[in-house]
């Protein structure tokens, strides 16, 4: 389990990664994607690992958009309490710390909103934005807290700002309701679309040696690590 008072990772200057052995990295998630919580500790220990210049960029995928045109066939998904087995093996698999019980509790609606708000506090700084997404998923995924709400929304940057003092939560607020989240985020979805984009999370590794390569699903670190090594030595 990850300590609850971690603060999410700070990725390296953008700037640097456009050296000849940089990677740029993008990275497809949702608030609500259990494997992408569940591999949080595998992707934190490969970034600590790289020795080349890095830029990650996160990008919110829309996973639900509502039950109403929601359906995982791969999965039998249709309705919320069919959405907590998934994290029951999600958590048997990996051993990740995620509570399904929400789904039976106090499903959330969609996951818009959570995503909207993760671009949101982006909007301040890319600091704000990763912490932002892992307060969200630390809230939903450990705490049971219904991130379709906008109350719990709040809370989530009020969180934020104690661990960031220069987080402005009114600045959050305004920005919540306002036109540019949805803009970006409607932009992030359409992108994920046109990329053929079916499984989250899902990373684009790019560098200037060659092709990009795509990893969908949960990933190890030693997989992640294979993954960099085919853009970069390209």
């Amino acid at each position: 389990m990850l300590p609850k008072k971690e603060s999410a990772l700070q990725i390296n200057n953008p700037g640097t990664a456009q050296s000849a052995d940089g990677i740029e990295m993008t990275f497809y998630t949702d608030p609500l994607c259990c494997w992408s919580w569940a591999m949080r500790p595998h992707w934190q220990q490969f970034l600590s690992l790289l020795t080349v210049p890095v830029n990650v960029t996160y990008k919110m995928a829309g996973l639900l958009p509502s039950w109403k045109h929601f359906n995982d066939t791969t999965n039998a998904i249709s309705k919320p309490v069919q959405m907590g087995p998934e994290w029951m093996h999600a958590r048997g698999v990996t051993g990740a710390d995620i509570q399904e019980k929400i789904w039976v509790a106090d499903p959330p609606a969609s996951s818009f909103p959570a995503c909207i708000a993760v671009i949101a506090a982006g909007c301040q700084s890319p600091v704000s934005g990763q912490e932002y997404l892992y307060q969200a998923q630390l809230a939903v995924m450990t705490q049971c807290r219904n991130v379709a709400k906008r109350e719990v929304l709040l809370d989530i940057a009020a969180r934020v700002h104690a661990i960031h003092p220069d987080f402005d939560v009114a600045a959050f607020r305004k920005d919540l309701l306002g036109d540019k989240p949805r803009d970006i985020f409607r932009k992030d979805m359409q992108e994920a679309k046109f990329l053929n984009i079916t499984r989250l999370p899902t990373i684009v590794f790019r560098s200037r040696r060659g092709p990009a390569t795509i990893t969908s699903g949960y990933q190890t670190t030693e997989m992640l690590i294979a993954a960099a090594k085919k853009v970069s030595i390209s």
